[in-house]
């Protein structure tokens, strides 16, 4: 997974299907991603998407609205608990993938889903894991989804059972 290429914005230039939930995760993975590279800080990176992408026709990808608490309990979740997300995703990799030899877009997706998986009881298993996957697809189309799938749903048994 390490030589794939990293892109920020999802590969259709179609309108973004579903709800304010979905635009908020696939959001947060490219700020998550943004952030990674940049080392920027999360609050400006969280205004700058809210400002100038979520909701926005932005080259082509008309992004629908996000629901932006949503949105930045994600960003800031992830950013205040990255280290123990880490921990956790590392916990499930297989010791010939470990984290930091991912592409970074893999990482911010697994971090998210991680995230709501541990922190975010209100959201069912099963829904995230699906949202992730889908995420996934939106930037690539070969074997990282199912890896994506394989990673959350280990994690997700071993969180909540």
């Amino acid at each position: 997974m390490e030589d794939m290429p990293e892109k920020q914005a999802p590969k259709s230039t179609e309108k973004k299907k579903g709800g304010a939930r979905s635009v908020s995760r696939l959001g947060a993975v490219q700020a998550l991603y943004q952030l990674e590279l940049t080392g920027g800080n999360p609050e400006a990176v969280i205004n700058e998407f809210l400002d100038h992408y979520l909701g926005q026709d932005v080259e082509g990808v008309v992004y629908g609205r996000p629901d932006k608490s949503f949105f930045k309990d994600l960003m800031l979740g992830v950013s205040t608990n990255r280290i123990a997300l880490d921990a956790e995703i590392s916990r499930v990799l297989s010791n010939d993938w470990p984290l930091d030899r991912l592409a970074a877009v893999i990482r911010a997706i697994l971090r998210a889903g991680a995230y709501e998986l541990r922190h975010r009881p209100d959201v069912p298993t099963k829904a995230i894991i699906n949202e992730y996957v889908d995420v996934a697809h939106a930037f690539y189309s070969d074997a990282e989804p199912g890896f994506v799938n394989g990673v959350l749903d280990r994690l997700g048994r071993e969180l909540r059972g």
